[in-house]
C-alpha cells in the first residue's frame, strides 16, 4: 500500500513552523494542494513562516497558498476555507495544529491565561473543522486530525489551561467521529511529542532531542489522514514510538436500591477499579446500557426477550 494524496486539498494550521510546517511538507511532497496557515504579527497578515513554506512546497514542484487566519475567530476561519475552495474547489484533509502555550500552575494562572490557551486550541479546532464540515458531507469525504497532547491525556503540572483544552479536542473527536461515518468522514487525533520550540526547554539530554524528531510525527498524521485511515483513534507518536491511546471503563459492581450509599462504594473501591474485564466504549449509549444491564440481572429480567 502506498499512501498518496494526489488530487486532494489540505489546510494545516498553525503551518509555519514545528509540526505544521512539517506536515504541510510532507502532505505537498504526496500530492496534496496545501493551505498553509499561520497567524502573522497582525491578523489576517501572512506570516514569514507561512510564505517561506509556501516557496517550498513550491520549489519542489508542489502547489501551496499561504494564509494568516486567526483560528479562534470564526469569521477569519469562513475567509481561509472560502479562499481554499475559490482556489481549489474542495477541502479533503484539516489538520488542526495551531496552538500557543501559556503555563503556569494553577493558583498562579490569569483567568485570562486559560480562556486564551481554551479558545486557540479548542475552539480553533472547532471553528476550522465547523467551516469544512459541510463541504465535506456534500463531497462525501474527509480526513480531520486534531493535536492532543498527553497533558491532556494523562496530566502535566502547570498545563491545566492546555491540559483542559486537549482533552477537548479528543471529547470533540468521539462526537464527530460517529456523526461523520456515513459521510466517509474520518476524525483522529495526534498526541505528538516532538523537539519543537515548546518542548527544547523540557528535556536537557541533546541525543534524546535528537531521536525527537517532527518527521517521526508526521509519519503518524499523514496515516491519520489516508483514505485508509482509522477512525476515532488517539495516536501517540515521537522519537520513532508509536502507539494507540485507548480510553476504556472497569467492568464494575452493582448496587441495590438500599446499597447505594458512598459507604458502600468506597468500601468496593477494589473491585471499582479492578482493570481485569474493562472495555472501551465507543458511544456513550454503550455505558447507559451496560448499566442498565447490570440492574437487570439484579432484577431477573431478560432483556433480549424484550
Amino acid at each position: 500500500m502506498s499512501v498518496n494524496y494526489q488530487g486532494q486539498v489540505a489546510i494545516v494550521t498553525g503551518a509555519g513552523a514545528g509540526l505544521g510546517r512539517s506536515h504541510a511538507l510532507a502532505l505537498a511532497a504526496r500530492g496534496a494542494k496545501v493551505v498553509v496557515n499561520d497567524l502573522g504579527a497582525k491578523d489576517g497578515a501572512l506570516s514569514a513562516g507561512s510564505l517561506a513554506v509556501v516557496a517550498e512546497i513550491e520549489a519542489a514542484g508542489g502547489e501551496a497558498i499561504a494564509n494568516g487566519a486567526n483560528v479562534a475567530d470564526m469569521a477569519q476561519v469562513e475567509t481561509l476555507v472560502a479562499q481554499t475552495i475559490e482556489q481549489w474547489g474542495r477541502v479533503d484533509i484539516l489538520v488542526n495544529n495551531a496552538g500557543i502555550l501559556r503555563d503556569k500552575s494553577f493558583g498562579n494562572m490569569p483567568i485570562e491565561d486559560f480562556q486564551l490557551v481554551v479558545n486557540v486550541h479548542l475552539m480553533g479546532s472547532v471553528n476550522c473543522t465547523k467551516a469544512v464540515w459541510a463541504i465535506m458531507k456534500e463531497q462525501g469525504y474527509g480526513r480531520i486530525v486534531m493535536t492532543t497532547s498527553s497533558s491532556g491525556l494523562y496530566g502535566n503540572f502547570g498545563q491545566a489551561n492546555y491540559g483542559a483544552a486537549k482533552m477537548g479536542v479528543a471529547g470533540l473527536m468521539n462526537t464527530l467521529c460517529i456523526e461523520g461515518e456515513k459521510y466517509d468522514i474520518k476524525v483522529n487525533c495526534l498526541s505528538p511529542t516532538a523537539n519543537t520550540a515548546m518542548t527544547e526547554n523540557l528535556i536537557g539530554d541533546q541525543r534524546v532531542l535528537d531521536m525527537m524528531t517532527v518527521d517521526s510525527v508526521t509519519a503518524g498524521l499523514l496515516a491519520l489522514v489516508a483514505k485508509e485511515s482509522p477512525n476515532r483513534a488517539i495516536l501517540g507518536c515521537g522519537a520513532g514510538g508509536y502507539a494507540r491511546a485507548v480510553i476504556k471503563e472497569t467492568d464494575g459492581i452493582y448496587l441495590s436500591p438500599e446499597q447505594q450509599t458512598p459507604e458502600n462504594i468506597l468500601a468496593k473501591w477494589d473491585q471499582i477499579e479492578d482493570e481485569s474485564n474493562s472495555q472501551e466504549l465507543k458511544a456513550g449509549w454503550m455505558q447507559t446500557n451496560k448499566y442498565v444491564a447490570k440492574a437487570a440481572a439484579f432484577l431477573g429480567i431478560d432483556l433480549a426477550a424484550k
